[in-house]
């Protein structure tokens, strides 16, 4: 999606994907052409697994258990963050477990047949029985996937499987599209660095997070970062510097003409800060609260955030007010899934048109917006000191997903649903807010949504992708949740 583009300043490794398809040697020599036929099948698979960002670590085909041992290191050296296993006929599990056992990363089988049927007449009207056998043998997907599970449930390996055809079945490469986005998914919260900086909003108690945890189940680095770095970088920011970012903000957003020039140069001035402090500590998420008390230059920093803050989300690099880690973490998921993922909770609820208005004053995702994000002078930040300026928009009309990252029983889990943005009154107090119509009504989706525990904060995203982060969080080994299934 245009305007999403992730964080480049330390950019990780591409992801990685091993595959390797399975066979039995012992066939080779008894039916002709029948290993190039499994190789052809196992190119195939090869070429459509290919895409920007991804690089395929291919071994061939593996048929042999001296081979498969060969393979588990070649994939653990090559550094592979998720395997594909493709099934061309009946093979040994011996030939399977030792390549899993020794990568250790997530494993998907792909049980792919060649297409949606043997021709059975052709097939009978065979002449000779071995060249039947071979036929058979080609189109012997299905049979070694029992005992394949069954090796990996022994050994504790978890596994995913999709069972197809390997041409004309669009709904097995839907499938491995969304695996292959999940893995990206997770590669991009591996190598995230999450800044914390400021302090929690006192009293919400939801909000507090483990940030171990954090770094257990998604990987990535938390950086703490101080507000009183931010006040300082914010004065060395040059006047020139300052009115062209004045002029960025005019051109980006719908800036109200009852916003003040002095208010656009203080929000510019920290936009430019907040630049300098992600450059610094190449930050691809952050989460923040501060209020400044007694401190006139960091309530001055805190109180004018909001603008500059809206812009590094649009840039791929999300920002959580109210020190919101919890939610830093699902919107940058929503960010790699390219659905956008902005700050958002529960405002009210309209019981007349049966729809939940959700909305939050601080940071938004302008690639998400419908129409241009309007700037507005506030005399007060609700709850919060000082006064400025604050972005008011409504998530694009159509598909959307919430996705709430959980923190419950001592673990992180997955909370997501699906929903539509519709178009309608909302209230245009400088924040963000939308009216959202879910396929259970209003009434049956907040009760179920709050049933599951999640903080009251949660990231909302442009598109259906619930069965992506379901597969997220199944490479991740967490529990997903999803509401309104």
């Amino acid at each position: 999606m245009s305007g999403m583009t992730s964080h480049t300043e330390g950019s990780p490794p591409k992801l990685r994907v091993g595959l390797f398809s399975i066979g039995l040697q012992a066939y080779w020599s008894q039916f002709a052409g029948l290993e190039k036929r499994l190789t052809d099948y196992a190119s195939q698979v090869a070429a459509r697994l290919g895409r920007s960002g991804v690089e395929i670590v291919n071994l061939g085909l593996i048929d042999t258990p001296e081979k498969a041992l060969a393979a588990g290191h070649a994939f653990r050296q090559a550094d592979v963050d998720l395997l594909f296993l493709h099934v061309t006929t009946y093979a040994l599990s011996s030939t399977v477990l030792p390549v899993v056992r020794r990568v250790k990363v997530p494993v998907i089988i792909l049980n792919l047949s060649p297409g949606a049927a043997i021709d059975y007449a052709s097939f009978n009207a065979m002449s000779d029985r071995g060249e039947m056998t071979g036929e058979w043998l080609a189109w012997c997907q299905a049979c070694p996937v029992p005992e394949i599970a069954n090796v990996f449930r022994r050994s504790n390996i978890p596994f995913f499987q999709i069972t197809g055809m390997l041409e004309d079945d669009a709904a097995v490469w839907t499938e491995i599209q969304e695996w292959l986005e999940a893995a990206q998914a997770a590669h991009a919260m591996e190598h995230n660095r999450l800044g914390v900086m400021g302090h929690y909003y006192g009293g919400m108690l939801d909000v507090y997070s483990d940030l171990t945890l954090h770094c257990a189940t998604f990987g990535g680095h938390v950086e703490i970062v101080e507000v009183d770095e931010l006040s300082a970088l914010r004065t060395d920011v040059s006047a020139a510097a300052i009115a062209q970012r004045v002029e960025h903000f005019r051109d980006v957003f719908d800036v109200q003409s009852d916003c003040s020039i002095e208010e656009l140069e203080r929000a510019a001035r920290t936009s430019l800060a907040l630049d300098q402090l992600v450059f610094a500590h190449a930050l691809g998420s952050l989460a923040y609260y501060y209020s400044g008390s007694g401190n006139q230059p960091n309530e001055d920093t805190i109180s004018s955030i909001i603008l500059g803050t809206t812009l590094l989300t649009a840039r791929g690099i999300p920002v959580a007010g109210e020190c919101e880690v919890k939610n830093a973490q699902a919107m940058k998921i929503m960010d790699a899934f390219g659905a956008g993922g902005s700050f958002t909770e529960y405002y009210a609820t309209d019981y007349r048109d049966d729809v939940v208005l959700m909305g939050h004053d601080g940071p938004a995702h302008m690639a998400i917006a419908e129409g241009k994000i309007k700037v507005r002078p506030l005399r007060v930040f609700h709850g919060k000191v000082g006064r400025g300026l604050s972005v008011e928009m409504s998530v694009k009309h159509g598909p959307v997903t919430l996705l709430s990252v959980v923190e419950i029983g001592g673990r992180i889990e997955l909370l997501v649903a699906e929903a539509e943005s519709v178009p309608g009154p909302i209230l245009e107090i400088g924040n963000t807010n939308s009216r959202y119509r879910f396929p259970m009504g209003a009434r049956q989706f907040i009760n179920a949504w709050n049933a599951q525990g999640p903080a009251h904060h949660c990231a909302i995203g442009i598109g259906h992708i619930a069965s992506k982060i379901e597969k997220l969080g199944s490479l991740l080994g967490t529990r997903t949740v999803r509401i309104g299934r």
